[in-house]
């Protein structure tokens, strides 16, 4: 729908009817030049009945677009939905070499655990509407691979594209936790959650997790903290096969104690269907901001009318000035011959 800012301005459409209504004082006044008849005879047929109305037509036609530009006509879009201060969650994936390790399944095949985690996490950031998501990559150091965003569709993007042995294959936990604690946004007044993803214990990085537990306390951040991996795998050899445990150097007493002391909790994902339910546990304890606030787009109308007004006004212009110009050549002329 079109909407005006200053529909107010109409009331100046009738103003040159008024000027015109006014009654003027005649003022007649000796031609200070005799025009010869060839003149006078164009010039009564210029302002002839029929060319005033066709003049004073194009006039109302030129004052009535500008009058209709000066309400600053818009066009109302439809609503569309604003991302409202949910909450900022910073999504820390540990890339280490352990990650390739295929003790999951999905979908009925066997994947590694990097490929389980982009599939499942995909469709957690999918489901966050409203939160500002970032993700951060480590393995021998930290990388902020997105920064704080509402575009889920990029993060989701960015995490899809990460390959094992991105950022070396050692693990700085206590790095990953430094590196979100200082991207997030202190100006904003909202929950700050870090989600911590991992399948081992810290082994690289100038930080040590206690350290960086220290700052997560002090910033008011809450940790949610995922160990990843199988409890149990078989193993074939030649020796036949052997039942191995392949999270054997996971540190859940660390990361138990980062999500007891910032407020959040720590979850173990033995299985795929484990990890779903941890997304769905995670979107209870960090529900997302149901209220949705709307805005409706506006475009400005107003050049439309006056972008008119103007091209109608120069073509007047215009047409005046060549019926000028082939009249005074037919003068010159008409002169010359009677000379």
């Amino acid at each position: 729908m079109i909407h005006f800012d200053f529909i107010w301005a109409l009331i100046a459409l009738p103003l040159p009817l008024l000027i015109y209504w006014l009654p003027a004082k005649k003022q007649v006044q000796a031609a200070p030049l005799r025009m010869p008849t060839i003149i006078k005879g164009v010039q009564s047929e210029d302002f002839a009945p029929e060319k005033k109305k066709s003049s004073l037509l194009v006039l109302s036609l030129i004052w009535l677009l500008v009058v209709l530009a000066s309400t600053q006509p818009q066009w109302l879009g439809e609503a569309v939905n604003v991302p409202t201060e949910g909450r900022e969650m910073m999504i820390a994936v540990d890339l280490s070499g352990s990650m390739q390790v295929e003790d999951m399944a999905l979908n009925g095949r066997s994947v590694n655990r990097l490929d389980m985690l982009k599939v499942l996490l995909g469709e957690f950031i999918e489901r966050r509407n409203g939160d500002r998501l970032g993700l951060i990559l480590f393995g021998d150091d930290a990388y902020m691979q997105t920064p704080m965003t509402f575009d889920r569709k990029t993060v989701q993007q960015m995490l899809d594209e990460t390959v094992l042995g991105l950022v070396g294959k050692q693990t700085a936990i206590g790095d990953a936790i430094a590196l979100a604690v200082k991207r997030f946004d202190e100006k904003k007044e909202s929950n700050r959650v870090l989600l911590l993803l991992t399948d081992g214990q810290n082994t690289a990085g100038k930080i040590t997790p206690d350290q960086a537990l220290e700052l997560a306390v002090a910033k008011n951040i809450t940790i949610y903290s995922i160990g990843i991996g199988a409890d149990v795998m078989v193993q074939n050899s030649l020796f036949g096969a052997r039942r191995v445990n392949p999270s054997s150097e996971l540190d859940e007493e660390s990361l138990q104690r980062l999500a007891d002391e910032t407020g959040g909790y720590y979850f173990r994902a033995r299985a795929s269907e484990d990890m779903s339910k941890i997304y769905q546990l995670l979107d209870e304890l960090e529900p997302v901001e149901q209220e949705q606030q709307q805005m409706r787009p506006l475009t400005a109308l107003y050049y439309w009318p006056l972008g008119l007004a103007l091209l109608i006004s120069l073509m007047t212009l215009l047409s005046k000035t060549i019926f000028s110009g082939s009249f005074l050549a037919t003068s010159n002329n008409t002169a010359g011959v009677k000379h």
